[in-house]
């Protein structure tokens, strides 16, 4: 009896130390961690937002809750542009934003972010997984203690919203636009004041005129903020932004406590949280884009062909500056640029020749 009894009450504590591989006396050793994850987003902000918290959820069951996150939304704990610092800082061990937040403290930054004219969601991944793109942007911020990774991507985004139409370049002249990063310092070439403001600040900015355009991300990022009850035209396409790349801040000392299995785990939850965004916008933007045009009968436009060449003479402009600006720059262009060449002779024959085809009548 008091052998059955003790099999008994040692019965669950066997088998789960059995299937973990591991002596039950280790399995109830293994560390757990509490992590804060401070972010630019609004908190639980479609896409952007919900993603953030996505990937906090995704490491917690991954981990078998050995990792546990806190999602701090913009202004919880600090305010949206002051991610990079925190994260430095070792007073969060995560943050999740954008790369070219912090241009005015790394310039080097924009490029693993969105560069206008540049590569698309899935050149982009391929150049940070398959390229040279992860290995230099991780050198890059290696002299802050932070490790970045992609968590998400928006593919292709809108142009952004405007209470004038855009018939000629000399039309941008004038305006406050909030857009941030490179394609920011591109409009201002031609008479725009770019404003940088986080999401959750730019309805209230347009609503009282405080800016006159802004560009936010896709449809159904843009449909949710409400932007199209203070602005009439929706202009596409998102020359600025064709690929824009969210990033997972880490600092590198938090990373580093953590045992190797746990650090597999938080790596690979990244890269489907990266999948993961892209997906969710793909499936939901047509949709969100009906809605705007056939029910509150926003007005969609294209940029004319004349402003798109002027814009992207302008951007190789902008971006051969930059590299004048930050050293750092130089090398990780170069890898850049090199692989959009070699992407872009495979995709003329692949993906574009198809695309193509299948318009035809």
């Amino acid at each position: 009896m008091k052998r059955r009894q003790f099999v008994k009450g040692a019965g669950g504590l066997s088998l789960a130390a059995g299937l973990s591989g591991m002596p039950a006396t280790a399995a109830a050793q293994r560390p757990e961690f509490r992590w804060k994850m401070v972010t630019t987003w609004p908190k639980n902000s479609p896409g952007f937002g919900v993603s953030a918290d996505f990937l906090a959820r995704l490491i917690e069951e991954m981990s078998g809750g050995r990792i546990r996150i806190t999602v701090y939304g913009a202004r919880e704990l600090v305010a949206p542009l002051q991610v990079f610092d925190t994260v430095a800082d070792g007073d969060a061990e995560m943050g999740h934003g954008a790369a070219f937040y912090w241009a005015s403290k790394v310039r080097a930054a924009q490029f693993f972010a969105a560069v206008p004219f540049g590569l698309n969601a899935q050149e982009m991944n391929a150049w940070l997984y398959k390229g040279e793109g992860l290995e230099l942007w991780q050198e890059l911020y290696a002299e802050y203690g932070l490790l970045p990774w992609a968590c998400g991507n928006t593919g292709v985004q809108m142009g952004g919203w405007f209470n004038r139409e855009i018939n000629r370049i000399e039309d941008l002249q004038g305006l406050k636009m909030r857009i941030p990063g490179l394609g920011g310092e591109v409009l201002r070439r031609h008479g725009t004041q770019p404003v940088l403001l986080p999401g959750g600040e730019i309805f209230a900015a347009l609503q009282r005129g405080d800016i006159d355009a802004a560009e936010w991300a896709a449809p159904y990022n843009d449909y949710a903020m409400g932007l199209y009850k203070v602005a009439r035209y929706y202009y596409y396409p998102g020359w600025h932004e064709p690929g824009a790349t969210l990033e997972c801040l880490i600092n590198k000392q938090a990373m580093e406590r953590l045992p190797q299995d746990l650090q597999h785990i938080v790596k690979n939850a990244m890269r489907v949280a990266n999948q993961d965004l892209l997906a969710e916008l793909t499936a939901k933007n047509h949709r969100a884009l009906l809605q705007l045009v056939k029910v509150h009968k926003v007005e969609l436009r294209r940029f004319p062909e004349e402003v798109l060449q002027q814009l992207k003479q302008t951007s190789d402009e902008v971006v051969q500056q930059e590299l004048t600006r930050d050293p750092r720059a130089v090398k990780i262009f170069e890898s850049y640029d090199r692989f959009r060449q070699q992407v872009r002779a495979w995709h003329d024959v692949s993906e574009l020749a198809y695309l193509q085809a299948r318009d035809l009548s």
